[in-house]
Protein backbone atom coordinates (compact mmCIF):
# COMPACT_ATOMS: atom_id res chain seq x y z
CA UNK A 1 0.00 0.00 0.00
CA UNK A 2 1.67 3.56 -1.17
CA UNK A 3 0.71 5.77 1.87
CA UNK A 4 0.06 8.98 0.08
CA UNK A 5 0.18 12.46 1.76
CA UNK A 6 -1.85 15.19 -0.10
CA UNK A 7 -0.25 19.12 -0.11
CA UNK A 8 -3.05 21.55 -1.35
CA UNK A 9 -3.57 25.18 -0.83
CA UNK A 10 -7.03 25.39 -2.72
CA UNK A 11 -10.31 23.40 -3.52
CA UNK A 12 -8.70 20.29 -3.97
CA UNK A 13 -10.13 19.30 -6.95
CA UNK A 14 -6.92 16.94 -7.99
CA UNK A 15 -7.42 15.66 -4.06
CA UNK A 16 -11.27 14.54 -4.81
CA UNK A 17 -10.10 12.78 -8.15
CA UNK A 18 -7.56 10.74 -6.45
CA UNK A 19 -10.29 10.02 -3.78
CA UNK A 20 -12.81 9.23 -6.20
CA UNK A 21 -10.00 6.59 -7.78
CA UNK A 22 -9.60 4.85 -4.87
CA UNK A 23 -13.45 4.65 -3.97
CA UNK A 24 -13.88 3.38 -7.52
CA UNK A 25 -10.95 1.13 -7.71
CA UNK A 26 -9.58 2.53 -10.63
CA UNK A 27 -6.72 3.54 -8.24
CA UNK A 28 -5.24 0.40 -6.85
CA UNK A 29 -2.80 0.61 -3.51
CA UNK A 30 -2.70 3.46 -2.74
CA UNK A 31 -3.68 5.60 0.72
CA UNK A 32 -3.97 9.05 1.54
CA UNK A 33 -3.13 9.08 4.89
CA UNK A 34 -2.76 12.60 5.37
CA UNK A 35 -3.77 16.39 3.68
CA UNK A 36 -1.81 18.54 4.84
CA UNK A 37 -2.79 22.70 3.56
CA UNK A 38 -0.98 25.90 3.86
CA UNK A 39 -4.40 27.73 3.68
CA UNK A 40 -7.12 27.17 6.57
CA UNK A 41 -9.75 28.06 4.28
CA UNK A 42 -8.92 25.62 1.84
CA UNK A 43 -12.26 23.66 0.70
CA UNK A 44 -9.59 20.77 0.16
CA UNK A 45 -9.76 20.48 3.77
CA UNK A 46 -13.32 19.84 4.09
CA UNK A 47 -13.11 17.31 1.07
CA UNK A 48 -10.93 15.05 3.34
CA UNK A 49 -12.57 15.25 6.60
CA UNK A 50 -16.09 14.31 4.77
CA UNK A 51 -13.53 11.39 3.04
CA UNK A 52 -12.56 10.47 6.65
CA UNK A 53 -8.96 11.52 5.94
CA UNK A 54 -6.46 13.08 8.69
CA UNK A 55 -6.07 16.76 7.68
CA UNK A 56 -3.70 19.88 9.37
CA UNK A 57 -3.33 23.01 8.31
CA UNK A 58 0.27 24.55 8.36
CA UNK A 59 0.21 28.22 7.64
CA UNK A 60 3.42 30.62 7.41
CA UNK A 61 0.91 32.76 8.96
CA UNK A 62 1.79 30.95 12.19
CA UNK A 63 5.24 30.92 12.27
CA UNK A 64 8.12 33.91 12.92
CA UNK A 65 10.22 32.94 9.94
CA UNK A 66 10.30 30.92 7.32
CA UNK A 67 12.62 28.52 8.43
CA UNK A 68 10.30 27.63 10.92
CA UNK A 69 7.38 27.17 8.69
CA UNK A 70 9.84 24.83 6.54
CA UNK A 71 10.83 23.06 9.94
CA UNK A 72 7.12 22.35 10.57
CA UNK A 73 6.00 21.65 6.97
CA UNK A 74 8.49 18.87 6.78
CA UNK A 75 7.65 17.68 10.25
CA UNK A 76 3.74 17.81 9.50
CA UNK A 77 4.64 15.37 6.26
CA UNK A 78 7.05 12.74 8.46
CA UNK A 79 4.26 12.45 11.15
CA UNK A 80 2.29 10.92 8.44
CA UNK A 81 5.33 8.41 7.24
CA UNK A 82 4.28 8.53 3.58
CA UNK A 83 5.80 7.04 0.92
CA UNK A 84 4.95 9.31 -1.63
CA UNK A 85 4.20 13.27 -1.48
CA UNK A 86 1.19 14.68 -4.10
CA UNK A 87 1.77 18.21 -4.93
CA UNK A 88 -1.91 18.98 -5.81
CA UNK A 89 -2.47 22.64 -6.09
CA UNK A 90 0.30 23.40 -3.29
CA UNK A 91 1.08 26.83 -3.71
CA UNK A 92 4.30 27.03 -1.62
CA UNK A 93 8.16 26.63 -1.92
CA UNK A 94 8.96 23.62 -1.11
CA UNK A 95 11.39 23.41 1.49
CA UNK A 96 14.75 22.21 0.05
CA UNK A 97 15.20 19.72 3.28
CA UNK A 98 11.67 17.91 2.24
CA UNK A 99 13.12 17.46 -1.39
CA UNK A 100 16.02 15.74 -0.74
CA UNK A 101 14.59 13.72 2.32
CA UNK A 102 11.82 12.35 -0.12
CA UNK A 103 13.95 12.57 -3.36
CA UNK A 104 11.66 11.00 -6.85
CA UNK A 105 9.32 10.47 -4.05
CA UNK A 106 7.08 13.77 -4.25
CA UNK A 107 5.24 14.25 -7.28
CA UNK A 108 3.40 17.43 -8.73
CA UNK A 109 0.67 18.48 -11.27
CA UNK A 110 0.71 21.02 -13.25
CA UNK A 111 -1.58 23.15 -15.88
CA UNK A 112 0.58 22.68 -18.82
CA UNK A 113 2.74 20.64 -21.21
CA UNK A 114 6.12 21.07 -19.58
CA UNK A 115 8.17 22.92 -20.26
CA UNK A 116 5.76 25.53 -22.02
CA UNK A 117 4.08 28.01 -19.76
CA UNK A 118 6.31 26.88 -16.35
CA UNK A 119 8.57 28.20 -13.85
CA UNK A 120 8.16 30.63 -11.79
CA UNK A 121 5.11 33.12 -12.02
CA UNK A 122 3.04 29.97 -13.53
CA UNK A 123 0.40 28.74 -11.62
CA UNK A 124 -3.10 28.91 -11.11
CA UNK A 125 -5.13 30.94 -13.94
CA UNK A 126 -1.81 32.78 -14.90
CA UNK A 127 -0.81 29.54 -16.48
CA UNK A 128 -4.11 29.34 -18.80
CA UNK A 129 -4.14 33.01 -19.21
CA UNK A 130 -0.93 33.01 -20.90
CA UNK A 131 -1.79 30.14 -22.77
CA UNK A 132 -4.55 32.24 -24.67
CA UNK A 133 -2.23 35.52 -24.99
CA UNK A 134 0.65 33.34 -26.96
CA UNK A 135 -2.77 31.42 -29.28
CA UNK A 136 -1.26 28.34 -28.91
CA UNK A 137 -3.47 25.67 -30.03
CA UNK A 138 -2.74 22.90 -27.45
CA UNK A 139 -2.29 22.93 -23.81
CA UNK A 140 -2.32 20.17 -21.02
CA UNK A 141 -1.24 18.93 -17.87
CA UNK A 142 2.16 17.15 -16.58
CA UNK A 143 2.59 15.19 -13.39
CA UNK A 144 6.47 15.42 -12.95
CA UNK A 145 8.99 14.80 -10.26
CA UNK A 146 9.50 17.56 -7.79
CA UNK A 147 13.83 18.93 -7.54
CA UNK A 148 14.86 21.63 -6.52
CA UNK A 149 13.82 23.82 -9.76
CA UNK A 150 10.51 25.26 -10.34
CA UNK A 151 8.58 22.63 -12.67
CA UNK A 152 12.44 21.37 -13.69
CA UNK A 153 12.13 17.47 -12.20
CA UNK A 154 11.75 14.23 -14.83
CA UNK A 155 8.27 14.38 -16.41
CA UNK A 156 6.48 11.28 -15.47
CA UNK A 157 2.94 11.62 -17.90
CA UNK A 158 1.37 14.51 -20.06
CA UNK A 159 -2.04 14.81 -21.80
CA UNK A 160 -3.09 17.00 -24.36
CA UNK A 161 -6.18 19.05 -24.48
CA UNK A 162 -7.42 21.30 -27.49
CA UNK A 163 -7.58 25.51 -27.07
CA UNK A 164 -10.93 26.44 -28.11
CA UNK A 165 -12.09 29.34 -29.84
CA UNK A 166 -13.27 31.53 -27.71
CA UNK A 167 -11.85 30.42 -24.84
CA UNK A 168 -11.44 32.34 -21.38
CA UNK A 169 -8.93 31.21 -18.82
CA UNK A 170 -11.32 30.11 -16.70
CA UNK A 171 -13.10 28.02 -19.30
CA UNK A 172 -9.46 26.28 -20.29
CA UNK A 173 -9.05 25.80 -16.24
CA UNK A 174 -11.56 23.83 -16.18
CA UNK A 175 -11.56 21.92 -19.68
CA UNK A 176 -7.44 21.07 -18.70
CA UNK A 177 -8.78 19.69 -15.28
CA UNK A 178 -11.58 17.38 -16.91
CA UNK A 179 -9.80 16.44 -19.66
CA UNK A 180 -6.32 16.14 -18.44
CA UNK A 181 -5.58 16.49 -14.40
CA UNK A 182 -7.83 14.46 -13.32
CA UNK A 183 -6.85 11.45 -15.79
CA UNK A 184 -3.00 11.54 -15.54
CA UNK A 185 -2.95 12.41 -11.68
CA UNK A 186 -4.84 9.12 -10.47
CA UNK A 187 -2.91 7.45 -13.14
CA UNK A 188 0.72 8.28 -12.40
CA UNK A 189 -0.36 7.47 -8.71
CA UNK A 190 -1.63 4.38 -10.00
CA UNK A 191 1.82 3.59 -11.61
CA UNK A 192 3.68 4.40 -9.20
CA UNK A 193 1.99 2.44 -6.52
CA UNK A 194 2.49 -0.51 -8.72
CA UNK A 195 6.02 0.00 -8.86
CA UNK A 196 5.96 0.74 -12.84
CA UNK A 197 8.12 3.79 -12.11
CA UNK A 198 11.56 4.00 -13.00
CA UNK A 199 14.05 7.45 -12.34
CA UNK A 200 17.52 7.45 -13.63
CA UNK A 201 19.27 10.12 -15.49
CA UNK A 202 16.94 12.84 -14.72
CA UNK A 203 14.12 10.60 -17.26
CA UNK A 204 11.47 8.64 -16.00
CA UNK A 205 10.63 5.25 -17.89
CA UNK A 206 7.52 3.56 -17.50
CA UNK A 207 7.43 -0.69 -16.86
CA UNK A 208 4.74 -2.45 -19.04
Amino acid sequence: MLRTVVCVSGGGTNLQAIIDGIRQGSVSDVQIVRVVSNNKNAYALERAAQAGIDAVCVSPRDYADREQFNEALLREVDAAAPDLVVLAGFLVVIPPALIRKYENRIINIHPSLIPSFCGTGYYGLKVHEAVLARGVKVTGATVHFVDEGTDTGPIIMQKPVAVMEGDTPEVLQRRVMEEAEWIILPESLNLIAGGKVKVSAGRVSIAE
